[in-house]
């Protein structure tokens, strides 16, 4: 069976599975979190009030269908891509929803990554074959990134990754992280490949290692999924996050040298997003889609330059198919539920939500 044809098939077994477990939670857009909601700020000294419960954000992005997000802190934005329409959109904290970037050279916009420092966004270019602009007997074959302009989504450049790797397999661009220096790297979820892509977008092949080689089959959709999420960490390493609930470091001046981080435990599978945080752990979220649960949101506390760490869950999105956290506004960090099971059953939504969530 070719893969095109799993996602015909996926396109009931993906909804049915998370309706099944969570009632009608996917018609109605539920996804407020399974736990109390945590404060913005702490108690300040002489006994003052704490700020108030951060909100969830109910987006009016009808038909978006977001994977993945970023807050920009001057402007108080949030920018998730688009995998239906190849789009990137800011949201206000209020759910108001304006088309950022609107580039026909991307087909879906999966990663979405906001680079300050250089006034630019990063978007890594996919094709699930379910978008306006995708070649529908051909997903999977389109990998890139783009860098557009922060102030006025402009694009700096767009390079194509297949281009470097020339086999013919599919790929998936899932995540794209930004080192001090301006270098990114970005991970392909259906071969074990890393690329580096200079602040100018010459672009190479950075880490090809079978230790990245995807083992999570997700049934009558993908198989061999791998690399969900990638953060550069202190120490100038990458901590990958594999989809099988795995992590893995590799340090950027010998990639050679990437071995596997010695977990706790397992993060729950699949997992499919992180944020880095201030003291230089990690929240990540792990996505219920194969089992239908809430989504679970996990802090990874590392030792020993993460060579090992410790995972803990610390709070549950009812959404079951919630695919990634960024930071928010005051210190805040957001889950984000962007509706892919009905993307992947051919159904409209009406939005997106936001949901704060504790990390520790």
């Amino acid at each position: 069976m070719n893969k095109k044809t799993k996602l015909r098939i996926a396109l009931g077994s993906a909804t049915l599975v998370v309706a099944a477990a969570t009632g009608t939670a996917l018609a109605s857009g539920d996804s407020s979190s399974g736990s109390e909601r945590p404060s913005t700020a702490q108690d300040k000294q002489g006994g003052q009030d704490k700020q108030q419960t951060p909100a969830v954000v109910k987006a009016d992005g009808a038909n978006l269908f977001p994977h993945s997000l970023a807050f920009d802190a001057p402007s108080k934005s949030f920018y998730v891509g688009s995998l239906k329409h190849g789009t990137v959109s800011a949201v206000g904290t209020d759910g108001k929803v304006r088309t950022f970037i609107d580039d026909p050279q991307i087909v879906s916009a999966q990663a979405v990554n906001i680079d300050r420092e250089r006034g630019r966004v990063l978007v890594s270019n996919v094709d699930y074959g379910t978008a306006d602009r995708s070649r529908k007997d051909a997903p999977f074959k389109v990998a890139g990134v783009g860098s557009y302009d922060l102030e006025t989504g402009k694009q700096n450049w767009c390079v194509d990754l297949t281009a470097l790797t020339l086999d013919g397999k599919q790929h998936l661009i899932s995540d794209v992280t930004v080192a001090p220096d301006g270098t990114a790297y970005a991970v392909d979820e259906l071969t074990p490949t890393v690329f580096r892509i200079d602040p100018e977008g010459n672009a190479s092949v950075f880490l090809r290692d079978d230790l990245l080689q995807g083992t999570l089959d997700i049934p009558d959709f993908l198989d061999d999924v791998g690399m969900a999420a990638v953060e550069y960490v202190a120490g100038d390493q990458l901590i990958i996050a594999m989809a099988d609930g795995s992590l893995v470091r590799v340090p950027v001046q010998h990639p050679e040298d990437a071995q596997k981080v010695r977990l706790s435990a397992p993060l729950a599978s699949p997992t499919a997003g992180m944020r880095l945080l201030a003291d230089g752990s990690i929240t990540a979220v792990s996505s219920g889609l194969l089992t239908g649960k809430p989504a679970q949101i996990q802090h990874v506390t590392p030792a020993d330059g993460w060579q090992t760490a410790t995972a803990t869950v610390t709070d549950t999105v009812t959404d079951p198919v919630t695919s990634d956290v960024t930071e928010g506004p005051g210190g805040t960090t957001y889950a984000l539920s962007g509706g892919l099971a009905d993307l992947l059953a051919g159904k409209p939504n009406d939005g997106f939500t936001l949901t704060p969530v504790r990390t520790g």
